[in-house]
């Protein structure tokens, strides 16, 4: 076995923009919300590598079979895992995928197949392309991949504005992140943010309902968020994170506090008293430490219901925020009790087999 370029591989990554990119040059991709994956392919051998240099085939062997029929005999291929739900893009099931258990492994790659959505090629039998324009690797990736179908595609791209203005407003209901822009004269260059993507971002208002202490021990290292439904009954949405050190203790003054009777009517009793159980008697609960993480530390401290976070969020997907949120300000001013799903902006679905054509 030899592949072309030998794994790991950095992948060439995106800065973020906040306004839409628009001038002559670029190539405009859906921004998609899976798993990062580059492909290395020798003949029937299969090399799956994660954004972090992590071997991924094993979670996903419905897709060998595919990958050897439409992928060329030898390359490296640069794209996205995915999975396609009912309504567009489903990154809680991709998640679900990574099971360490060979049995369940099985039987997801049944019960939710993974598709890959391929955007660049690094290499082409033993030519190495990193050198190579961007204009030109995408040509070959076209005629590379020109006979792929379900479950491998070649992402729809666009040198028009215009149609990645419309993939950015239209196709956010089908569960993508945004847009990407790619320079048509870019070398690849892994690791380096030379590519160009805008997001989706919102702003709500949530009820701080727990918090996490930082990795380090110091300050608050996540503020956990809440939103009432139309019952009143609160939802756990998503936390925000990436606090800078100097916030991270100033947060801490303002939720200690709250910690004094949090309990006594918290609506997440049960899963604070299971992490409890877990502590003390080493028995693993939900909200305890992570499964795919033994260092990360997933247990949380409840607070009184009395605060409120405004926060930036860039989608939700089954009620919860797709990624992290950003903490923008806290809002003395706002009633906990009004934090509702209702202040979010609904996005219409999205048919995502028009973008695919499946």
């Amino acid at each position: 076995m030899s592949f072309p370029v030998e794994p790991p591989i950095e992948p060439m990554l995106a800065k973020l923009a906040r306004e839409f990119p628009d001038r002559a040059g670029l190539l405009y991709e859906p921004k998609w919300d899976g798993f990062r994956c580059l492909v290395f392919r020798d003949g029937d051998e299969l090399y799956l590598q994660s954004r972090n240099s992590k071997p991924l085939l094993r979670y996903f062997p419905e897709l060998v079979d595919p990958l050897r029929a439409f992928l060329p005999e030898r390359c490296v291929v640069d794209g996205e895992l995915i999975v396609i739900g009912n309504d567009g893009l489903d990154f809680d099931a991709l998640q679900l995928r990574q099971h360490p258990a060979d049995s369940r492994v099985q039987r997801l790659a049944r019960e939710i197949p993974a598709s890959y959505v391929a955007f660049d090629l690094i290499a082409e039998h033993d030519a190495v392309l990193f050198d190579v324009e961007f204009g030109e690797r995408r040509a070959r990736l076209e005629r590379g991949l020109a006979d792929a179908a379900a479950p491998v595609f070649v992402t729809p791209a666009s040198t028009d504005p215009a149609v990645g203005r419309d993939w950015f407003d239209r196709f956010e209901g089908a569960g993508f992140d945004g847009v990407i822009a790619k320079p048509l004269s870019g070398r690849y260059e892994p690791g380096k943010r030379t590519l160009i993507k805008v997001k989706h971002e919102r702003t709500c208002d949530c009820v701080v309902a727990g918090y996490r202490v930082h990795k380090d021990g110091a300050g608050v290292g996540s503020l956990l968020l809440g939103l009432h439904d139309a019952d009143g009954v609160l939802h756990h949405v998503g936390v925000a994170a990436s606090l800078d050190a100097k916030s991270r203790s100033a947060l801490l003054e303002v939720v200690e506090p709250l910690r004094a009777g949090a309990l006594e009517n918290h609506p997440w009793r049960e899963w604070a008293e299971f992490m409890a159980t877990e502590v003390a008697t080493d028995q693993r609960m939900p909200g305890g430490f992570s499964r795919w993480n033994a260092t990360k530390d997933l247990r949380w401290e409840p607070l009184r219901l009395e605060l409120v976070a405004e926060v930036a969020y860039e989608g939700l997907l089954n009620g919860r925020f797709r990624h992290n949120a950003r903490l923008r300000r806290l809002r003395s001013d706002r009633d906990p009790a009004t934090c509702a799903y209702a202040q979010l902006e609904v996005v219409a679905p999205a048919e995502l087999s028009s973008l695919l054509r499946t």
